[in-house]
């Protein structure tokens, strides 16, 4: 099971339209990669919104934001391919629960047919969850 270890970048933002674009548009003219994306709002009304993306250049993803004044924090997180089958996730989260090992943050995206899933984790112990097959 290939689990490549990531960056992921979270980033504040209103929760209005068009802060998503506004952060696409500057990593893209930054020629940076998204490679996995997660968009929500928290509080009240929904004032804040967050943005957590796996990039392909992390370090010059955090130049492009800190250039253009966006808060911004990073954590490890584990990149997995399972397989795109009933039952694939929850046999390996059971296997991350069993090693005591928090799951903070997923997300998976698949398309129909394909064989593979990608889900990105960010999790209590990093390196105990690295070594799960």
């Amino acid at each position: 099971m290939k689990m490549p270890k990531l960056t992921q970048l979270t980033i504040s933002c209103e929760d209005r339209p068009g802060a998503l674009a506004r952060i696409a548009q500057l990593l893209g003219n930054a020629k940076i990669n998204i490679l996995a994306l997660l968009a929500t709002a928290a509080g009240e009304g929904g004032l804040e919104g967050f943005v957590g993306l796996v990039v392909d250049q992390p370090q010059k993803a955090k130049k492009a934001l800190e250039a253009a004044g966006m808060r911004y924090t990073e954590q490890p997180v584990l990149q997995i391919e399972l397989p795109n089958t009933p039952g694939a996730l929850g046999a390996f989260v059971e296997k991350v629960a069993a090693k005591h090992i928090n799951i903070t943050a997923a997300y998976q995206t698949s398309v129909p047919g394909a064989k593979k899933a990608s889900v990105v984790f960010a999790v209590s112990d990093f390196d105990k969850a690295a070594r799960i097959r």
